[in-house]
């Protein structure tokens, strides 16, 4: 088995092929999601910059209200693109798309907000956490405080125990998983309600290192196969009304290592650790799901007191 060190020697950098972004704005949740986001965080005569503009299509929803939007695209396929498609629409000459990295570029002035979709399941693979992060300091240096706004303004995500049948007409392959929100899966069981690990609030420093354990109680007997990964994004706060503007990604379903078999009312303990814009494989090598002997629940996500029952 591969250690830590050496599945994130993977090459993360890739660019994302054409097709992928646009399968993305046929996305109805998540356009509708971003565009009532940013209908509300952006203000007549703002300035936006957006971070990994891909087709161009949530500056042209800033552009709708914003005096001016920078808009960096790394993939000079995409920049290519984006102009094309921004000179289709009403607005997108207010829209300025520039071929850079965003890991460097900083607007030739202040502006209020900063939109930046780098969303993986997660958090992991793409590098939404390490551009902002990034970004906070060079701004900072150049133009002082204060900081923009940021779109989206956090994640929430959370993981849940799942039996999941990998038979694929009869070739049984334990693999990777990415499943959509709204159709039912009737190879999978939810074994246990989904439990909050990691809160992430881009209006504020963040931690990439994600360490968690915690407790579930099991509501069926039958077997642990895998973990379920959901990741909300909070697009915006509206806070006249307490209410939020969210998008929810499609569930990442990873197999354990090693399946755990329990019966209704077994307490099974669940680890994992990675970085935020980690690969897939750095978070799978550290999966770990064992049953606590004489378990009673401590509540979920928190520090276990019992000793984890072998040989399970």
């Amino acid at each position: 088995m591969l250690t830590e060190r050496e599945v994130e020697s993977s090459y993360l950098g890739q660019f994302i092929p054409l097709h992928y972004h646009h399968n993305m704005l046929m996305d109805q949740r998540r356009m509708k999601s971003f565009k009532a986001a940013i209908q509300q965080v952006v203000f007549p005569g703002a300035k936006v910059l957006e971070l990994g503009g891909g087709t161009g299509v949530l500056s042209f929803f800033a552009a709708a209200v914003a005096d001016k939007v920078w808009c960096v695209e790394f993939n000079p396929d995409m920049v290519t693109e984006a102009r094309r498609l921004l000179d289709l629409n009403a607005n997108g000459h207010k829209v300025d798309v520039i071929q850079a990295d965003a890991f460097d570029y900083l607007p030739p002035e202040p502006v209020d907000v900063v939109i930046c979709e780098m969303i993986h399941v997660g958090m992991l693979r793409e590098k939404q956490v390490d551009v902002i992060t990034a970004f906070k300091r060079r701004y900072l240096e150049k133009f002082g405080g204060p900081l923009p706004v940021f779109v989206p303004d956090a994640v929430i995500m959370a993981v849940q125990p799942l039996q999941v049948e990998y038979d694929f007409e009869g070739f049984i392959a334990p693999i990777v998983q990415f499943r959509d929100l709204a159709i039912a899966a009737e190879d999978t069981r939810e074994m246990a309600p989904p439990a909050v690990y990691s809160v992430l609030d881009f209006q504020r420093d963040i931690d990439p290192e994600i360490d968690w354990r915690g407790n579930f109680t099991m509501a069926h007997s039958g077997t642990v196969t895998s973990l379920r990964f959901v990741t909300k994004n909070i697009l915006a706060v509206l806070m006249q009304t307490g209410t939020t503007i969210d998008w929810l990604n499609n569930y990442m379903i990873l197999p354990l290592n090693e399946p755990v078999t329990v019966l209704a009312g077994e307490v099974l303990q669940v680890s994992f650790r990675y970085r935020a814009g980690g690969s897939l494989p750095s978070l799978q090598v550290t999966m770990k799901a064992c049953l606590l002997a004489g378990g009673v629940s401590a509540g979920v996500g928190s520090r276990l007191a019992g000793s984890p029952r072998k040989g399970v």
